[in-house]
């Protein structure tokens, strides 16, 4: 007993030399790592205006006149009663290989806390959808970028970011049979060396950081377009690229040494588990209840059902804090044609994003990159667009120099699943777990057309259902991915 108290004793007394000789103290959060550790080869973090000092130094203008625009979407699930359901939003994300993700960091880095890379097992309730930053300057200028995301994780970026988070450095070797030693005689599991370890790329935050983005004017700089990285797949990615944007050029660091990266817009993606302002849920009588639980007033919202290639959709401008509103989508107005119903939406929308302070060029990219997502897939969904403020405080966003205009516009896309879907699926199913092959065959095409909304459609349905449905349901939802 003695024995293991002084070995104890002497893994804390290490534990506290290994923090002095770092300069830091126990890891409480980021800033409690600032210091980067000498012995482990990490380099000092000197913070996010160490570029305008390189600036200055390199005797470049560290201000100046240029535009910023961002858009972007949140995307969430909701019940027929409003609840808001867990969901796998990265499990039909389709993005060109170039993009960085926690699979691939690509800077000496790794996710901190756990992080499952099985696109399958994220589940969360929110997908922050392609935000990306349009840059416009009439000279080069270079520029920091900071986006945080308090509530939620960043898990895809492009251009390489200097900084992503929450991350902490890699465990070499050393440091791992140091954390072995002392934990076997005792030391708290709590505190490790490996938890001490800093250096330029990783942070405590959720969030991103490009120091010196260089914007590259487009008209001067039209060469730049054959080096705009390509894919095959991304559609909803290269989209964005319609807009009449400059270039944007970031060193990249690699094994190997720096790159230069080109791209028209910082990309970023990310999932949360958080509210937004907007509740949906469905009377008895088939109406749509739009509630505004949030601070400020929505504007630009549209209600739309698609269902076998037709639909149609309402229009509500605007929705007070704290108001409700019923949109009645059972009339006996015709419906349209998918292509037709796409194309009144595509304008209406583009319109709304114009009013709200995007280029007509910017809004006519956000439509072409979800136009077969927000007006072409099955189902009945509620779009519209999130107060600035409401943006403002759910990403917070700092760019050094300050923008002489900065524009942020993001959408919100509520998925409702309506009670007619869940007492189909639990139909189906339940001829299904009785051995009825056809049933089958119609569950399992109910699943693929729901896409990524497939498994809370399957939850909703199965929740009173007994085992042997449950476990059918469960085998229908692999078979169909």
């Amino acid at each position: 007993m003695n024995k293991q108290i002084r070995l104890a004793g002497l893994a804390g007394a290490a534990f506290l030399s290994f923090t002095a000789l770092a300069g830091t103290a126990p890891m409480e959060g980021e800033h409690s790592s600032r210091r980067a550790l000498q012995v482990a080869g990490t380099a000092p973090v000197e913070g996010e205006h160490s570029s305008r000092r390189a600036l200055q130094v390199a005797g470049e203008k560290p201000s100046g006149s240029y535009v910023a625009h961002e858009w972007g979407t949140f995307t969430s699930i909701q019940s027929a009663d409003g609840k808001l359901l867990e969901w796998s939003p990265l499990e039909s994300s389709h993005l060109p290989a170039f993009v960085y993700n926690w699979a691939q960091p690509g800077i000496n880095c790794v996710p901190a806390g756990r992080v499952t890379l099985v696109k399958e097992e994220m589940r969360t309730l929110q997908r922050m959808e392609t935000p990306v930053i349009y840059f416009y300057s009439e000279e080069e200028r270079v520029v920091d970028v900071s986006v945080r995301f308090p509530e939620g994780r960043i898990t895809e970026w492009y251009p390489q970011a200097n900084r992503i988070g929450p991350s902490r450095v890699p465990a070499t070797p050393v440091v791992q049979r140091l954390d072995g030693y002392a934990h076997q005689a005792g030391l708290r599991s709590d505190l490790t060396f490996a938890s001490l370890l800093h250096n330029e790329a990783a942070t405590g935050d959720s969030r991103a950081y490009w120091n010196g983005i260089r914007i590259m004017p487009r008209e001067q700089n039209k060469q730049l377009e054959s080096q705009l990285p390509a894919d095959k797949l991304g559609s909803h990615y290269f989209a964005a690229r319609q807009a009449e944007a400059d270039y944007i050029q970031m060193e990249a660091r690699r094994p190997t040494g720096t790159a230069a990266e080109v791209e028209k817009f910082i990309f970023y993606r990310g999932v949360g588990s958080f509210a937004t302002a907007l509740r949906v849920s469905i009377s008895p009588d088939s109406a749509v209840i739009l509630e505004n639980t949030g601070k400020e007033p929505l504007r630009h919202l549209y209600v739309l059902v698609i269902e076998d290639g037709k639909g149609k959709f309402e229009r509500v401008s605007t929705l007070d804090a704290g108001a409700q509103r019923q949109v009645l989508m059972e009339r006996n107005d015709p419906l349209k044609t998918r292509d037709v119903l796409s194309a009144e939406l595509c304008q209406q929308m583009a319109e709304s994003l114009t009013k709200e302070g995007l280029y007509a060029h910017e809004a006519k990219a956000m439509v072409a990159t979800w136009r077969d997502s927000w007006f072409e897939e099955d189902g009945l969904r509620v779009l519209y667009l999130l107060p600035r403020a409401w943006t403002d405080r759910t990403l917070p966003l700092s760019l050094r120099p300050d923008p002489s205009e900065l524009v942020r516009v993001m959408v919100g896309r509520a998925e409702v699943l309506p009670p007619q879907l869940e007492e189909r699926l639990a139909g189906r199913l339940a001829k299904a777990a009785e051995g009825n092959a056809e049933a089958r065959a119609m569950v399992v095409e109910d699943f693929r057309r729901l896409g990524r909304f497939a498994r809370p459609a399957m939850e909703l349905a199965i929740r009173n259902a007994n085992h042997e449905v449950q476990t059918e349901a469960w085998g229908l939802l692999q078979q169909a991915r």
